[in-house]
């Protein structure tokens, strides 16, 4: 009882800390209900919204006459035998609307990380299940922090998010591992050929380690955006047991290290190594008593909310809290926005840059003052 008391009692006390700051009354309009364990929501550069069920299936929404569909149905091929697993993200090609090509992340029979490719059905607005063709399998030593998000970046290179592989305080050494692939952001070209091709500019390309790492050091990085004013990348990296952490790219830095498992936030994990002028510094940071998994947001470039312009919004899975950040400024500081209640399990944009949120327990809210 005494434990569980001062428990409440640290969150009580984290939650006037972070009260006091300015907030700007974020508020969440209902969008859709009754999905099954949604964790992500995009767009393809029309009306639709896509929200991508872990399950295995996507679901296409159509808000202005409020209805759902399904777009696509690989159950059959999905597995979800823990909470990070199953069918995880979705991109659409940049000229879908010429092509019909969309990539998603899954984890396979054997819980293996697959991007693959499909195209949309002839004559139909639904994905063709029959049309998957294999981009990249990495194997997964354990079923957590399989990482998890794919994303066309500015310059039409596809994006993908990869856990450090599992386990506590990274086993395998992943993140500081450049000959694998797990613990950072690789950047593949998936038009140049078949599966795929690696840009000439990855910082890899002709040294020492996988060619297609972008960026390094990563322990989860569950949500990543790009700000569509700019280019800059946000990465919302998962932490361990203290610390969880936003990291920042301006448009077009390559080869950053992050630091995992040598920092976790502002941190030394490993004290024996621990040089941490080495690393990129995170652009925020907060601890256990406010939280317990980041999940990662967008700069926000709508109208509804002229209050965030400018900002990223992040938030916590497990508190249900969101912030702020002032984009590209050197301000650590994060704002209050909302305390939902809600398992956070993504954010996501429209196509005319407006805010939603997606609740794990099968909601999507969109963004509303």
């Amino acid at each position: 009882m005494r434990i569980m008391l001062r428990v409440l009692l640290g969150w009580f006390m984290a939650w006037l800390a972070i009260a006091s700051v300015s907030a700007a009354g974020l508020k969440f309009e209902p969008v859709a209900q009754g999905l099954a364990r949604p964790v992500y929501l995009t767009h393809a550069g029309d009306a639709r919204l896509f929200v991508v069920e872990q399950p295995g299936r996507i679901r296409a929404v159509d808000v202005a006459n409020a209805s759902v569909t399904v777009f696509l149905d690989i159950t059959d091929r999905v597995r979800e035998r823990s909470n990070e697993q199953g069918l995880l993200s979705v991109a659409f090609h940049p000229r879908f609307a010429a092509n019909g090509q969309f990539f998603v992340n899954y984890t396979d029979a054997s819980g293996a990380t697959v991007v693959s490719r499909f195209t949309t059905k002839v004559g139909a607005p639904a994905g063709d299940a029959g049309s998957e063709q294999l981009i990249l399998r990495i194997e997964q030593p354990y079923p957590n922090h399989n990482g998890g998000q794919i994303e066309f970046g500015p310059d039409g290179y596809l994006y993908i998010g990869m856990g450090d592989g599992g386990g506590g305080g990274d086993p395998l050494e992943a993140g500081q591992d450049n000959s694998s692939l797990l613990g950072a952001i690789l950047r593949i070209d998936v038009d140049a050929r078949f599966p795929y091709a690696v840009p000439p500019t990855n910082p890899f390309v002709n040294r020492a380690g996988r060619p297609e790492i972008w960026a390094s050091g990563l322990r989860n990085p569950w949500r990543f955006s790009f700000d569509r004013a700019n280019g800059d990348l946000y990465i919302g990296d998962v932490g361990q047991s203290a610390f969880e952490e936003v990291n920042f790219a301006q448009a077009g830095a390559s080869g950053l290290n992050y630091g995992w498992n040598i920092v976790e936030g502002d941190d030394c994990y490993d004290r024996a190594r621990c040089e941490k002028a080495a690393f990129v510094r995170p652009k925020h940071t907060y601890g256990r008593a406010l939280g317990c998994s980041v999940t990662g947001g967008y700069v926000y470039r709508g109208k509804r909310n002229q209050a965030l312009a400018g900002r990223y919004v992040f938030g916590d899975y497990c508190s249900g809290t969101v912030w702020s950040l002032p984009a590209r400024a050197h301000e650590r500081q994060a704002r209050l926005e909302a305390q939902t209640g809600m398992r956070i399990s993504s954010f996501g944009e429209d196509v005319d840059g407006e805010l939603y949120l997606v609740d794990h327990a099968g909601r999507v809210f969109r963004a509303v003052q």
